[in-house]
C-alpha cells in the first residue's frame, strides 16, 4: 500500500479537521474528496505532485474521518464547508491555494469559486461539472423526476435510514461502491429504487474491487469510526444551498481543469458562460477517476498546474 502523510489535527473556527500534508513551501494545492470518500481517496496523487514541488493538503471535511461533526445538519451547508476552507488557509499562512475535487467535493470546490473566489488560484475538478443554480429546489424536482428512493432524496426524506444501513454493513457497502468502470458502465451503480439500500445488503458482482484488500481497509476503519450520518449531511443542504445561493452571480472567474470519467453515471455538462477559462478531458475509467487511473489522472493534472499555476505564483 502506498505510504500516506501522516494526519494533524488543525483548529478552523468551530471545529477541528484532520488535515494530511506534504511538500510544505510549495504552491499550496487543496485536495478535496467526496462521498463516500476520505482523504486516502488522494493516495496516488500525493506523492506526485510533491515531486513536482506543490504543497499538498487533504483534509478530511467534517463529518469524515476524526475531524469534527456538527449535531445540525446546517453546519454542512456550502457556506460552512467552504468557510473551513478558508479558515484553513489562515491557520497555515496562506493566501490563495488551488482546490480540486473529486465527487460533491468538486461540487464543494465549484461552490468554493463563487462565494470566496479571492481565496482561489484555480480550480481542477473530477467526475462533476459546474452546474449553475436551478430554477426550482432541485431536492424537489428529483423527487418529482426520480422518486423518493433517489439516493438524495432517500437522504432528506428519510434522514438517517440509509446512513444506519451503511454502518451495520461497512465493509460489504464500500466494496459494492468501490467498483471499476467494468460495473460502473453497466449504469447499475446509479442509486435508484431501493438500490442505496441494498449496496449495503446484497453483495455486488459485477466488476472488480478498484482497490486492494490493504487500501479498502483505510477507508473501512475510517467509516467505523465516523459513521455514515455525518458524512450524509451535505446532501441533506442541497436545498439550503439553493436557497442561500440565490444572489450569488454563476460564473466561475479561475483557470479551470475538468476530467470527467467515460463510464460515470455522472454526465458531461456544456460549461460554456459559466466557466470560461476551461480545460477538459475524458478517461477510460468510472466514477472513481484519481483511483482508477491514477498516472493518466496525475499525468493532466500535473501538466496543467505546471502550465497555468506556476506562472501566477512566480
Amino acid at each position: 500500500m502506498l505510504s500516506f502523510p501522516k494526519p494533524e489535527m488543525i483548529e478552523v473556527g468551530d471545529v477541528e479537521l484532520e488535515v494530511f500534508q506534504a511538500g510544505q513551501g510549495g504552491i499550496p494545492v487543496v485536495l478535496a474528496h467526496g462521498w463516500p470518500e476520505h482523504a486516502f481517496s488522494w493516495r496516488y496523487q500525493v506523492p506526485a505532485l510533491v515531486a513536482e514541488g506543490y504543497h499538498v493538503i487533504v483534509p478530511n471535511q467534517r463529518g469524515y474521518g476524526r475531524s469534527s461533526q456538527p449535531e445540525s445538519v446546517e453546519s454542512y451547508d456550502c457556506h460552512h464547508m467552504t468557510s473551513d476552507y478558508n479558515a484553513l488557509l489562515d491557520v497555515l499562512g496562506i493566501d490563495k491555494a488551488v482546490f480540486v475535487g473529486h465527487d460533491w467535493g468538486a461540487i464543494l470546490v465549484w461552490h468554493h469559486a463563487l462565494l470566496n473566489p479571492e481565496r482561489i488560484a484555480g480550480v481542477a475538478n473530477l467526475s462533476v461539472p459546474f452546474r449553475p443554480r436551478e430554477q426550482a429546489d432541485p431536492v424537489a424536482f428529483w423527487e418529482q423526476m426520480l422518486g423518493q428512493e433517489f439516493y438524495i432524496v432517500h437522504f432528506n426524506r428519510q434522514p438517517g435510514v440509509a446512513a444506519t444501513s451503511f454502518e451495520n454493513n461497512t465493509r460489504q457497502f464500500l466494496t459494492n461502491m468501490y467498483r471499476t468502470k467494468q460495473w460502473l458502465e453497466t449504469g447499475e451503480n446509479q442509486p435508484a429504487g431501493n438500490s442505496i439500500i441494498s449496496m449495503a445488503e446484497t453483495m455486488v458482482e459485477r466488476g472488480e474491487l478498484m482497490m486492494s484488500e490493504e487500501e479498502l481497509a483505510v477507508f473501512i476503519e475510517a467509516f467505523d469510526h465516523s459513521g455514515f450520518h455525518a458524512a450524509c449531511n451535505w446532501y441533506r443542504n442541497f436545498t439550503r444551498n439553493w436557497e442561500t445561493t440565490a444572489s450569488v452571480e454563476q460564473k466561475v472567474i479561475h483557470p479551470s481543469l475538468m476530467i470527467y470519467g467515460q463510464h460515470d453515471m455522472v454526465p458531461q455538462t456544456d460549461m460554456t458562460g459559466y466557466v470560461d477559462d476551461l480545460e477538459e478531458h475524458t478517461l477510460d475509467c468510472g466514477h472513481w477517476i484519481q483511483q482508477e487511473k491514477p498516472q493518466e489522472t496525475n499525468q493532466i493534472l500535473i501538466e496543467w498546474l505546471n502550465r497555468r499555476m506556476k506562472p501566477l505564483f512566480n
